[in-house]
């Protein structure tokens, strides 16, 4: 399990939500594989691995969580195998290991609500769905609370009823951007989503841009490679030219929710030399 300090009251922790292999076509776009494929690698099935880990951020005695992973007994065995789920959840475990539980989770930060970021926010028990995280406030973009409340006829594939029912009475709403704590926001941009949002946390001289699935992986940081399944893939160019091209020029970190391997990445100004990471360690078990 990686930390991260931030400053002297903001530690980052990345949870065990679970991994997905989706196709690595449709994660790339129109960029063709001889490409995309010398910075990220795929199986057999051209499928690539992708992380669901939420990111606990605990500043000001707060426990904040970015996104809630897939969680677990969610997916059928075929839709396993659609989703290339070959692990699920283990939030409660990655918790446990910080002396936490489930409902010490005071706030969630909801980047959006497809299924690998919003699977685990429900969990069953026999046979009702509850909140997984009971005590939490959620703060979700309007739009996209909207969206998953009413799906059409592409977005029911990813915006499922199991996922905001339980928790309705939890969520909170905003229309451009929230502060939940000085210094930590969350931003609205569209792209991926109507209501995609994207992370800023500055504190104590720190930066750190987390740009969920308009850049889901190190290898989406050229602002042209965005994925198939962006709904206004666009707008996604638009909000990579006007997010990370300035902030790689102030050589700030970049956190991510998807990579099979970098936790973060901070880029010199060009964006062709990494300065510093931090690793996933992949030996890490529960």
């Amino acid at each position: 399990m990686e930390q991260w300090q931030l400053a002297e009251d903001v530690t980052l922790t990345w949870l065990n939500g679970g991994v997905t292999h989706m196709d690595g076509g449709a994660m790339f776009g129109v960029v063709p594989k001889p490409l995309w494929s010398k910075k990220y690698p795929s199986n057999d099935q051209n499928q690539i691995e992708l992380r669901t880990d939420p990111i606990l951020i605990q500043v000001e005695g707060r426990n904040i969580l970015v996104d809630g992973g897939i969680g677990n007994g969610k997916f059928s065995d075929k839709a396993k195998r659609n989703f290339g789920i070959t692990e699920e959840s283990k939030v409660d475990q990655s918790l446990d290991q910080l002396g936490l539980s489930r409902e010490d989770i005071d706030t969630i930060l909801m980047t959006h609500l497809h299924f690998d970021h919003a699977s685990g926010l429900t969990m069953w028990e026999e046979d009702d769905l509850r909140p997984t995280f009971p005590n939490a406030i959620i703060w979700v973009q309007e739009i996209e609370w909207n969206d998953i409340r009413k799906p059409n006829i592409r977005s029911k594939n990813t915006y499922f009823k199991d996922n905001w029912q339980a928790i309705k009475d939890q969520v909170r709403t905003f229309n451009n951007e929230v502060e939940v704590v000085r210094g930590l926001k969350l931003i609205h941009t569209g792209g991926h989503s109507a209501g995609h949002c994207i992370l800023h946390l500055q504190r104590g001289g720190q930066e750190v841009w987390h740009m969920a699935d308009i850049m889901p992986t190190h290898a989406h940081q050229n602002v042209l490679w965005v994925l198939a399944y962006d709904d206004y893939p666009m707008d996604s160019i638009a909000k990579k030219q006007e997010f990370i091209i300035p902030a790689m020029t102030k050589e700030v970190w970049f956190s991510f929710y998807h990579d099979y391997n970098y936790r973060m990445i901070k880029w010199d100004a060009s964006g062709n030399e990494v300065l510093d990471y931090v690793e996933r360690d992949s030996s890490n078990e529960y």
